[in-house]
Parts: C-alpha cells; sequence; structure tokens
C-alpha cells in the first residue's frame, strides 16, 4: 500500500510541478512581451490577469465570496492533510502485548524488528535480513527483506522464517496473526571455476 502511495504522490506532484511551471512560464513569457500561443488570454505586459469588470462581476451575487472562501478552504485542508500525511511513519513504533490481565503491555516495535531480524539472520544460508513492522498497534504486519547466499534454497528459506522466526516472535508477543510479506534476494557471487 505504501508503495501505491508513494507513486501517486510522485505523480500528483509532478503533474502538479509541471502545471505550474507551464502557467507560471506562460505568464512570465506574455509579461515579457515574448510570442505566446493565440489562445493565451494574456498578451502583453499591460495587461492584467483579472479586469476590472471581472473583479466586480459577482460583487452583487450574495453566494460568490463565501463559495469561493469554502473552495480556497477546502484546497488549503487538504494540502495541509497531505503535507501531515507526507510525516506520519510507516514503521511501527509500538505492539500491544495481551497479558491476559486485561491491561496489557506494550513493546516497543524496534525490539521485535530486532529481535525478528535476528532469529531470521540465524538460518542456514541468509546473508542479510532487514525487517519492518507496520499496522496498527493490535495488529502488526511484518515486511522481511532476506539476502540469501548462493547455496541457499529459497523455499527452506521462507520455510524457516514462517515455522521459526516468525512463530517464535508472534509466540512470545501473544499475537493471534503476524502476516508477513517476504522478499528474498541471492547475492551476487562470481561464477565458479571449472579445473
Amino acid at each position: 500500500m505504501t508503495v501505491i502511495l508513494r507513486r501517486v504522490n510522485r505523480i500528483v506532484l509532478g503533474l502538479v510541478g509541471l502545471l505550474l511551471v507551464v502557467l507560471g512560464g506562460a505568464v512570465l513569457a506574455a509579461g515579457f512581451d515574448l510570442p505566446v500561443p493565440s489562445w493565451w488570454p494574456w498578451w502583453g505586459s499591460s495587461d492584467v490577469l483579472l479586469s476590472r469588470a471581472d473583479r466586480y462581476r459577482w460583487r452583487d451575487e450574495g453566494w460568490w465570496w463565501p463559495v469561493v472562501i469554502a473552495a480556497l478552504g477546502i484546497v488549503v485542508l487538504l494540502a495541509l492533510w497531505w503535507l501531515i500525511a507526507q510525516f506520519r511513519r510507516a514503521r511501527l513504533a509500538e505492539v500491544l502485548v495481551d497479558t491476559g490481565d486485561g491491561e496489557g503491555a506494550t513493546v516497543r516495535g524496534r525490539a521485535l524488528e530486532t529481535v525478528l531480524a535476528a532469529d531470521a539472520a540465524a538460518q542456514d544460508g541468509v546473508a542479510r535480513v532487514r525487517v519492518l513492522l507496520t499496522g496498527r498497534r493490535t495488529a502488526p504486519r511484518a515486511r522481511i527483506a532476506l539476502l540469501l547466499e548462493p547455496y541457499a534454497s529459497p523455499g527452506e528459506a521462507l520455510t524457516s522464517l514462517t515455522n521459526e522466526a516468525l512463530a517464535d516472535v508472534r509466540t512470545s508477543a501473544g499475537l493471534a496473526a503476524l502476516p508477513a510479506e517476504a522478499r528474498l534476494r541471492a547475492t551476487k557471487h562470481g561464477a565458479r571455476r571449472v579445473t
């Protein structure tokens, strides 16, 4: 989901940036009396963006200014929401553990990530592990990237990860389920020499 949001972010930012550059460049070109397309509404440095007639056209309409202010307010709120969403952390800060007494306890997300990474790295054939916990504190999800040695079997590595490392963390944290997405890659290695 976050990959899709990143792509949408980049596409929207790119389109808004392109639109602003084109509009700003066209207004500057018209202001410096450079050639502009025939359909462009502003032609020269003496032309204004809003004429006096355009500015006073809606003055007597009682609904006009409240609609303009509401629309601009919505645009500002959407922009603020987008800005705040950029700083939201994807990493889960803590996980709620059911202790059985009704109170519960919290475990730092980084601690669970470290334990899961250490368990996964202890498997035979695993060169490096990266773990990221996402989701809600009551329903965490794990994203795991395994870098495998050239001799390692991906099927065995995935089975060991599921049956050992994920099961241990799920049991120790008292979680009913710990959905995980695992990405496997092999280390780069040179070809063997045959003598």
